[in-house]
C-alpha cells in the first residue's frame, strides 16, 4: 500500500517535522495513548532541537548530545515507529470497538420508545381519520397490512385471539370482552369497555397503551 508507506516514511523525508503529525493521526485512528503519548514527545523534541543553537559551540558538551538526540529521535526514531505500526494503523478495521455504538439494553430501549412513537401515531390518525385508519387495517395485526401501527389492536374488530395478545390480557377477561361487544356492538374508549365488560382497574395502563376503537 503505497499511500501507508509514504506515511511511514514522512518523517524521514520530512527531517522529523512531520513525526509529530504522523504519530499524532496514528494516535487517533488506533485510539492509543501510548502514541499519543510518542507524538507529543517528538514534538517537544523538535522545540528542543529548533531553539538551540550548535554553530558556535567549540567543544561537545552532554547538553549538546541530548540536543544531538532530540533532532535525531523525530527523524530517525519516528520513522521506525511508523513503520512498526503501520499496518495497524492501515488495517481496514482498526483494533479499537467503533465509538458510541449502543449496547444492547440501548438498542432495546430505543426500538421500544420507537413502538410507542408508531403507536401514538396510529391513534392519532384513527381519531382524524377513521376510516383510512380502517383501510389501513390498524389494530388488525390479524389481516394482511402494510402499514406498521407499533402494536396496536383494534378492540372493536379484532378477534378473541389478537385481543389475548394485549398485555395484562387473561383468557376470562378476553371472554368479557367479546360477550360485551356482541352486546353493545361498538366501544367508543377504553374506559367504556373497561365499564361494561367489568375489566379491573389495574389493566387501564395496558389499554390506553396497546388498544385502539374504530367504528
Amino acid at each position: 500500500m503505497v499511500g501507508s508507506v509514504l506515511w511511514a516514511l514522512a518523517p524521514l523525508l520530512t527531517c522529523g517535522f512531520a513525526a509529530p503529525f504522523t504519530v499524532g493521526y496514528a494516535a487517533a485512528r488506533l485510539r492509543s495513548k501510548v502514541n499519543a503519548a510518542a507524538a507529543v514527545l517528538y514534538a517537544g523534541c523538535l522545540v528542543v532541537w529548533v531553539g538551540f543553537d550548535l554553530s558556535d559551540s567549540k567543544h561537545v558538551t552532554f547538553r549538546d548530545g541530548l540536543i544531538m538526540l532530540a533532532a535525531i529521535a523525530p527523524w530517525l526514531g519516528a520513522t521506525i515507529h511508523s513503520l512498526l505500526i503501520r499496518t495497524q494503523v492501515f488495517s481496514p478495521r482498526p483494533f479499537a470497538p467503533a465509538p458510541f455504538a449502543p449496547t444492547a439494553n440501548e438498542a432495546a430501549i430505543r426500538m421500544a420508545e420507537q413502538r410507542r412513537g408508531l403507536r401514538r401515531e396510529a391513534r392519532d390518525l384513527a381519531q382524524r381519520d377513521p376510516a383510512l385508519a380502517f383501510e389501513l387495517r390498524i389494530g388488525r395485526p390479524d389481516l394482511p397490512r402494510h402499514y406498521d401501527d407499533g402494536g396496536l389492536i383494534d378492540m372493536n374488530h379484532a378477534p378473541a385471539e389478537v385481543i389475548a395478545t394485549v398485555p395484562g390480557m387473561r383468557p376470562e377477561l378476553v371472554e368479557r370482552i367479546i360477550q360485551a361487544r356482541e352486546a353493545v356492538g361498538v366501544f367508543a374508549s377504553a374506559d367504556e369497555m373497561s365499564i361494561t365488560a367489568n375489566l379491573p382497574i389495574d389493566l387501564s395502563d395496558e389499554l390506553a397503551e396497546y388498544t385502539v376503537y374504530l367504528p
